[in-house]
């Protein structure tokens, strides 16, 4: 890329995305993401059509809208695009999050890459049994929950990943927005009250399924 390419870009990277916009640059950038690790430089936007199933059309349309990234016949330089689409969902950066839970799905979670891809660092774990208190978890340790509040302040921790059971979600929910949390990301089933400028989401795969299924047998 050249330098001035984004002008016009970073104009609209200013402005305030749609929830559809949003979307569907978070899958353009999950699909780079992984393209990356796998050694690729170079994706069009068929390739990543076929990773979304947002059409191809819809892609260039999207990301020309922020600027001219890729070339008829040659696609998008990947390291190029995701730095661009950070820059426009202002993700680029690391940004640290607190984990809750430290079960069988909070290790999973812990030592998985897929956080830690997109920028985003655990950097506070906690559960309320004490005889896994100071056990690593990942590349932190577990902490007690009584830690929290200090922990959030201290690390600048503005996100919650809930790995607990849905009993005790909304107490947690409560405690972490008490203590400045602003974004709650809940893989329990239960359904979460928060204050309007606090974003729950909930992730379900059963929910995700139905989703795919729906589009696959209609």
């Amino acid at each position: 890329m050249t330098a001035g390419l984004m002008t016009e870009g970073e104009a609209r990277a200013g402005e305030r995305l749609t929830v559809g916009v949003a979307a569907r640059l978070s899958q353009y950038l999950r699909v780079l993401t992984q393209a990356k690790k796998m050694g690729q430089e170079r994706i069009s936007s068929q390739e990543m059509s076929e990773y979304t199933n947002i059409n191809a059309t819809q892609i260039r349309r999207d990301l020309s809208a922020f600027g001219k990234f890729g070339k008829r016949g040659v696609g998008y330089n990947i390291d190029g695009l995701i730095s661009e689409i950070r820059k426009i969902l202002r993700t680029q950066g690391q940004h640290n999050i607190a984990l809750f839970g430290a079960g069988r799905l909070g290790q999973a979670i812990a030592s998985s890459t897929v956080f830690a891809d997109h920028g985003f660092n655990i950097a506070a774990a906690f559960d309320t049994d004490q005889g896994k208190v100071g056990q690593p978890i990942g590349d932190s340790t577990i902490r007690d929950y009584g830690e929290l509040k200090d922990a959030i302040r201290e690390k600048n921790i503005i996100v919650a990943v809930l790995a607990i059971p849905p009993e005790e979600a909304q107490r947690v929910a409560d405690d972490v927005v008490g203590a400045g949390v602003k974004i709650i990301f809940n893989y329990t089933e239960a359904l979460l009250h928060a204050p309007a400028d606090v974003t729950v989401h909930t992730t379900s795969p059963a929910v995700e399924l139905l989703y795919a299924l729906y589009f696959h047998l209609t």
